[in-house]
């Protein structure tokens, strides 16, 4: 606590993690009640994000407000006259899926938190200033959105804004994606992906299998359980004779505390071990995936994690494509690494503790296609990064591809037509055996 008028400063209270701290999901969540003297504590003391009341004055708690399984994502209003809270949750209603957000309210001085959005749906809030009323948007990942106004005190419907309207969309020939569910790596915990099958199916083909893959551990690869027609261009691919999946493997976010921090200290891990079981479990549920031909793509976390998982897995991933990876994270910022790998530490033999995690060092195991990309001005992930790969498949005598694309950033921009027709007709000729057409031009983004 800091006194604005002398500069004098004093701990309150304390709490330490062997790891690190979260106080929410994308979001900071603690807040003070200077009339009080009191303040609203995130904490994943239970294996949960939930919330404690402390006394600013002697630094002790109070009590919790929230409890249980299941996470506080974001507090999104809190009125101090009549101390109720309202927060976005995920994980806190059983049988409804763990990612999908909901909303609810709560005091902060006892009292069971009352669920404001009883729809099996993911939500998206808005609130309104006075706190009164709020606009929900909610969805499903096949199922398209309602919006509605609601009443703050009870989650009631005012009025309903808007239902989107599919049919266009269905009459062009779209498919919603399919909702799964494996077991993780331990055999015991469910984890939930997405699955995209081509328009014109016929489950008596095999389909080789695309593993769209982002490791976190800040986000995953499902990339959100609203509605979503496209999910970047996973239907687009699969339209091109594909199956293609987007797991959320243990080390990932939204879930308990110990799910998150699976591998904290070994960033190596990457979630691979859940993807080659999920896609091993998938095969076998249906006999349609060609599980000899798995190819795995992603960008940033997800071209490091590709470049992963073509020298940890060289007999499962047969095609690789990684765009802008931090393959070593000594040489990208230093907050990431620290948080989710810790200090660097350097043995007495010169070893690390960040070796673990370090892609070039495995350059000797590739079997497969692989193809690195990264732009010249990348501002985010450097693109030494890339080069520090690419030198040591040169050193092991390895066969790679490599696209260099001049003058874009960590995303990029005007080439990212071209670049994803190139990641397409890689996918064709090397993992499904097929001739793509020759220099195909891909319409110009909108945006761009």
């Amino acid at each position: 606590m800091a006194n604005a008028d002398t500069g004098a400063v004093r701990t309150a209270f304390e709490e330490s993690v062997k790891d690190y701290y979260e106080s929410g999901h994308g979001e900071v969540n603690w807040q003070y009640l200077p009339k009080t003297h009191e303040a609203i504590w995130p904490s994943e003391r239970n294996n949960w994000n939930n919330l404690y009341l402390y006394n600013l004055k002697t630094g002790k708690m109070e009590h919790a407000i929230t409890g249980g399984d299941g996470n506080v994502a974001e507090v999104l209003h809190l009125d101090r006259k009549t101390r109720e809270l309202w927060f976005v949750g995920v994980g806190k209603v059983p049988g409804v899926n763990p990612y999908y957000k909901q909303f609810w309210k709560v005091g902060i001085d006892g009292g069971k938190p009352v669920l404001l959005t009883p729809e099996n749906a993911d939500h998206t809030i808005s609130m309104s200033p006075d706190g009164k009323t709020f606009v929900d948007s909610y969805s499903t990942p096949t199922t398209p959105p309602v919006t509605v106004l609601r009443s703050s005190a009870d989650g009631h419907v005012i009025a309903t804004i808007a239902k989107a309207d599919i049919s266009r969309l269905k009459a062009a020939g779209w498919v919603p994606p399919i909702p799964f569910t494996v077991k993780a790596r331990d055999g015991k915990t469910t984890l939930y992906g997405i699955m995209f099958k081509p328009s014109n199916f016929d489950p008596a083909k095999k389909y080789p299998v695309i593993d769209y893959v982002y490791p976190g551990p800040q986000t995953g690869s499902v990339r959100g359980r609203s509605f979503n027609p496209s999910r970047g261009d996973n239907q687009a691919l699969a339209e091109l004779g594909f199956v293609v999946v987007a797991l959320d493997g243990m080390g990932t976010p939204w879930r308990s505390t110990s799910f998150h921090h699976t591998w904290y200290g070994d960033m190596g891990d990457n979630t691979l071990p859940d993807q080659v079981k999920g896609i091993q479990e998938l095969a076998k549920r249906y006999a349609w995936i060609d599980i000899n031909r798995v190819g795995i793509w992603g960008h940033s976390g997800g071209g490091n994690t590709t470049v992963d998982a073509m020298f940890r897995y060289p007999d499962f991933f047969k095609v690789g494509w990684a765009e802008s990876g931090n393959h070593d994270n000594r040489n990208y910022e230093n907050d990431w690494g620290e948080k989710y790998q810790g200090l660097l530490v350097t043995n007495k033999d010169g070893t690390t503790n960040y070796d673990n995690q370090a892609n070039q060092d495995m350059a000797k195991n590739l079997k497969g296609r692989l193809m690195l990309v990264h732009g010249t001005i990348d501002d985010n992930v450097p693109i030494g990064e890339t080069y520090l790969v690419a030198q040591a498949l040169i050193k092991a005598n390895k066969d790679f591809d490599m696209l260099i694309i001049p003058n874009v950033h960590h995303g990029y921009a005007a080439s990212t037509p071209y670049a994803t027709r190139r990641r397409w007709d890689y996918f064709v000729h090397y993992l499904a055996g097929n001739t793509p057409p020759k220099e195909y031009k891909l319409k110009a983004w909108p945006w761009y």
